[in-house]
């Protein structure tokens, strides 16, 4: 039994490959995803924190980019492409670990108040419309604020406001998995809470989990940038952060465009990942945009 279970498995994955590479905008997200997620990953082979050191940094300042500086300096002489570097841990670890918490307060919240029928799941959906309608940067904002500016506090701030809709997306998707005969036949059998929500529920949901939870770390990079520009930042060196150090420092007014630049199309290409890849995974893991397709 367990190698028919393991072909079957391996067979699905062939299956899935082979529908996901035929979209061509989910290739590239994919490799663009692979690519910055490496490159965050072995930066500590090669640089260090030093590299955000302004007492240790050495080059002239607002440098344009050159040979020696391919993506210039900045107001402290500091390297861009190193920077950018060194600050893609920090917006990719935010970007992760805030999805990943939204997304887990939205499936623990979304399948219990599509399972549970009757005053708890309306009480559940009453708090969920309540966070939904609270306008998420602004919450996130005063949160971060509260709480102090570090890595895990953005992380806290970002997942508890972003949640809403991942549990409204799970509870409508719970809500026609129990609809189906097979869910009445388990209830007969003597199938309690746990064994319906775990064996049957959860494995439905979980591909339209899989889709939602990239583009949500593609939401939770974005707002990293934003609270970080607003002034909640992590305390570290992020994408976010450099694009408000060059606001303060006056990189606009001083005609350093790369410092504007490079952080923001590094934003813009690991979103654009992201959400290729996102989109990529509906089309293939929904069966009725595969057949649109």
């Amino acid at each position: 039994m367990t190698s028919v279970a393991a072909a079957r498995r391996k067979l699905a994955l062939s299956r899935f490959w082979a529908e996901y590479r035929r979209n061509r905008a989910g290739v590239a997200g994919l490799v663009i995803l692979v690519a910055a997620v490496l490159l965050a990953l072995i930066a500590p082979l090669f640089i260090g924190e030093e590299v955000t050191s302004v007492v240790k940094s050495v080059g002239p300042k607002f440098a344009p980019p050159s040979l020696s500086e391919p993506f210039g300096t900045d107001e402290s002489g500091r390297s861009i492409l190193l920077m950018v570097w060194w600050g893609s841990r920090t917006s990719l670890l935010i970007g992760f670990l805030a999805a990943l918490l939204s997304i887990v307060i939205g499936l623990v919240l979304g399948v219990a108040a599509g399972h549970f029928r009757g005053w708890a799941g309306a009480a559940l959906m009453r708090v969920t419309d309540w966070f939904l309608v609270l306008p998420s940067l602004v919450t996130a904002l005063v949160l971060a604020a509260i709480l102090g500016g570090s890595t895990w506090t953005i992380i806290m701030a970002i997942g508890i406001t972003t949640w809403p809709s991942t549990a409204r997306l799970i509870r409508a998707q719970t809500l026609a998995v129990e609809a189906r005969p097979y869910i009445e036949r388990s209830k007969a059998l003597g199938g309690g809470h746990w064994h319906i929500t775990t064996r049957h529920v959860l494995p439905n949901v979980a591909p339209l989990l899989l889709a939602s939870t990239t583009l949500e770390v593609a939401s939770a990079i974005v707002t990293e940038s934003t609270l970080a520009f607003l002034g909640a930042s992590s305390n570290r060196t992020s994408w976010g952060t450099m694009l408000r150090a060059s606001y303060d420092f006056g990189a606009a007014t001083q005609g350093a465009w790369w410092y504007i630049l490079i952080p923001g199309l590094a934003i813009l290409a690991v979103v654009m990942a992201f959400t290729l890849v996102g989109r990529a995974l509906e089309a293939v893991l929904n069966p009725r945009l595969r057949r649109a397709a």
